[in-house]
């Protein structure tokens, strides 16, 4: 959100840029308030015009910052993670600069939409900023794939085979030869094997059942690669982020043979198999065992990976040269920072895409400081940003 200051007030008003002069109506909260822009005098400089038609007429809440140019956009995040470690992790450190790869548009891989039965049909949508339980059908996404959406229009069009549930979600992967399909909610799925043969375009469908695991309903593809796992959705800017990440573990460890790293949430475990192919001795730690199955199918030994939670892997995995982390957005448990502090690293890299996040795990490492940041703008007319963050312990 925009953020200003009326009658002593702090004032946070969306799709609104600095500079912008206008009318605006809010409600308080506590000594916040909140509002929104009802007509604008005087534009900032940094204002563009929206090019999603969703963006204005339904208020979709999957962008924040289509209204500001690129430049802007990326300034504004170099800003959001200069702010987080000042204010929660209490590490002061200058704005790093938001470094970007690729098209600005039609870059996202991945796209999960809800889905409601209304009226007789399926809609598939996202929802407004400021209204979470309703969603809006769907007609374009500028910032994802054409393929990914046109997947999903062959998923509407053999919708009648989907589970008759008030409320569904799906995701959309796209694949080398086609797509991944999750899709979560219900609990019987009699004609999941006729949704399947509807959807060409679809080589691999899961289903994650009301209150079940997910499970591998029906596969077409060439080979098991995890479809289903986590992915960044940005391709060009992963492939940069992948390489700052092993250069930086890298520069850490040296040359020697004997180089240690643990790699946790290695998700396919990419990075862990590029440090391997170094020369170090990677333990890769990842929950999703589909995921860390591939990752130790690639490992050369003496190099592993572990399927299982960070927290309780991570502490038979010390004491290492390099730790990697690369946690969701919740950030990593406490327990591994303890881990961490008891027995440390010569370096800690902390990948995030939640600089509030990253900030807090920061301040539960007492005995590091911070020696490097780098931020990628892995998500652009969004306000997420993917944060590089290099620790040492203090006085190395």
């Amino acid at each position: 959100d925009g953020g200003a200051r009326v009658e002593g007030l702090v004032l946070f008003l969306p799709r609104t840029a600095p500079g912008d002069v206008g009318e605006a109506e809010y409600a308080l909260h506590g000594r916040l308030a909140r509002g929104r822009l009802l007509s604008l005098e005087r534009p900032s400089a940094d204002r563009v015009e929206p090019p999603c038609v969703h963006y204005v007429r339904d208020r979709c809440g999957g962008c924040q910052l289509q209204h500001l140019a690129l430049d802007a956009q990326r300034g504004a995040k170099a800003r959001i993670v200069a702010d987080a470690f000042a204010r929660i992790g209490r590490r002061p450190v200058e704005p790093p600069v938001v470094q970007g790869a690729g098209a600005p548009w039609r870059y996202r891989r991945k796209l999960t939409l809800a889905l409601r039965w209304v009226g007789g049909r399926w809609t598939a949508g996202l929802h407004p900023y400021d209204t979470a339980g309703r969603i809006f059908a769907l007609e374009d996404c500028p910032i994802t794939d054409e393929r990914v959406l046109a997947a999903w229009r062959e998923i509407l069009a053999a919708a009648a085979h989907l589970p008759r549930v008030p409320a569904l979600r799906g995701a959309v992967r796209l694949l080398d030869d086609g797509v991944a399909f999750v899709l979560e909610g219900g609990r019987r799925w009699p004609a999941a094997n006729r949704f399947f043969a509807a959807v060409p375009a679809v080589r691999a469908l899961w289903w994650e059942p009301e209150g079940a695991p997910r499970r591998l309903v029906a596969d077409r593809r060439g080979a098991a690669t995890p479809g289903a796992s986590f992915v960044q959705v940005n391709p060009a800017v992963a492939a940069a982020l992948e390489a700052h990440v092993v250069a930086r573990v890298l520069a850490h460890v040296g040359d020697h043979a004997s180089a240690t790293v643990v790699d946790a949430y290695a998700g396919a475990g990419d990075a862990a198999v590029a440090l391997a192919a170094r020369g170090a001795t990677v333990t890769a730690i990842e929950l999703d065992a589909e995921a860390a199955a591939w990752a130790a199918s690639r490992l050369p030994a003496p190099s592993r990976a572990i399927a299982g939670r960070a927290e309780e892997a991570l502490p038979g995995c010390l004491p290492a040269d390099v730790v990697l982390l690369n946690p969701p957005r919740a950030g990593v448990d406490a327990r591994v920072t303890s881990a961490l502090v008891e027995r440390p690293p010569r370096a800690v890299v902390y990948v995030s895409c939640n600089p509030a996040t990253l900030a807090r795990d920061v301040a539960r490492l007492p005995g590091f400081r911070v020696a490097a940041l780098a931020a990628f703008d892995m998500f652009p007319q969004t306000a997420h940003v993917e944060t590089v963050c290099e620790l040492v312990p203090e006085g190395a």
